[in-house]
């Protein structure tokens, strides 16, 4: 009867959600308001705006409804719909998986860049497809890094791992959904203990480039964070120890004794971590250190260089 008596045009269902959303305080609710509505008329965002007395049918307004209300109660819309852009490229996901966020593209950026000015310093033009690279993005989760990756540099070698099954099959999917499957191997491994045999490295011997978005917010910051991390999002994935950083220390020795001489770690930093994390880069075994702000001024990645024998004269 409620349906009944209500405008379900467009316009109305839009403008309902909008403010249902706003009065739930959830951040950007015009953009949640439209991509739920965008997911349950299968439409885009031009024929939402063209057809603005277009009615909704009865059970495409039932769940445009039951997702409003799903939102307000702190589910992220990306579970809801089932989706997330990440470079470019449309990524499936779900409460097994970390949400791509914007600032983690930062990581392909200075990836790619730094990639580029090792070709230069060797006396090669720095036109990259990836060939003889072989790389390995720790902790796929979504598998959103490797696959952006796959997508830049159609030549190289791609491994990804990740200690969650769930998440490794959804970054499967996600591979084959854009057709990198067959460059991209996802292996089930605690950081790249997969890739050592009693501390020895094995097959690959070693990368050109490590890459990793770790687990680096704190315990003791969880009752902080906004519900729709706190409470849906994996803490797997969320959380590297009691101060965040603690896995920065596992993770950057095993890069050490994975690199080629020469070989590149970009890692994402989380807010005031770099003060804990660029002290583990010892000199001895890493040098061209650099920092990158993410848009915010936030210094969001570190990168350094393995060091290689003509370092070392």
């Amino acid at each position: 009867m409620y349906l009944a008596a209500m405008d379900r045009s467009v316009r109305s269902m839009l403008k309902h959600g909008v403010e249902q959303l706003r009065a739930a305080n959830v951040p950007s609710h015009t953009l949640a308001a439209e991509l739920l509505l965008l997911h349950v008329t299968s439409r885009d965002r031009a024929w939402l705006y063209g057809h603005p007395e277009e009615i909704l049918s009865d059970s495409a307004a039932e769940a445009y409804f039951a997702l409003l209300s799903r939102r307000a109660a702190g589910v992220p819309t990306q579970h809801l719909t089932g989706r997330q852009e990440f470079w470019g490229l449309e990524l499936e996901v779900s409460p097994d998986v970390l949400i791509p966020r914007p600032e983690t593209e930062h990581l392909i950026e200075v990836a790619l860049d730094r990639l580029a000015v090792r070709e230069i310093r060797a006396g090669r033009p720095p036109l990259l497809n990836g060939e003889n690279v072989t790389l390995v993005d720790v902790g796929t989760g979504s598998g959103c890094i490797a696959i952006a990756l796959a997508k830049e540099l159609p030549a190289a070698t791609i491994y990804a791992t990740d200690i969650s099954e769930p998440a490794l099959e959804i970054a499967r999917r996600n591979a084959a959904r854009h057709g990198f499957s067959d460059r991209t191997q996802f292996t089930k491994s605690n950081l790249l203990q997969s890739f050592s045999s009693h501390g020895v490295p094995t097959a690959p011997l070693s990368f050109d480039l490590i890459i990793s978005n770790p687990p680096y917010i704190g315990l003791q910051e969880a009752a902080s964070l906004p519900i729709e991390v706190r409470e849906h999002e994996p803490h797997m994935a969320l959380f590297g120890g009691e101060a965040g950083y603690e896995l920065y220390g596992a993770l950057i020795p095993q890069a050490a004794m994975h690199l080629k001489p020469g070989g590149l770690l970009v890692l994402e930093l989380g807010f005031n971590s770099l003060s804990a994390v660029e002290p583990l880069l010892d000199p001895g075994e890493w040098t061209n250190v650099s920092v990158t702000d993410d848009l915010a001024g936030i210094p969001r990645v570190l990168s350094a260089e393995r060091l290689s024998s003509s370092d070392l004269r």
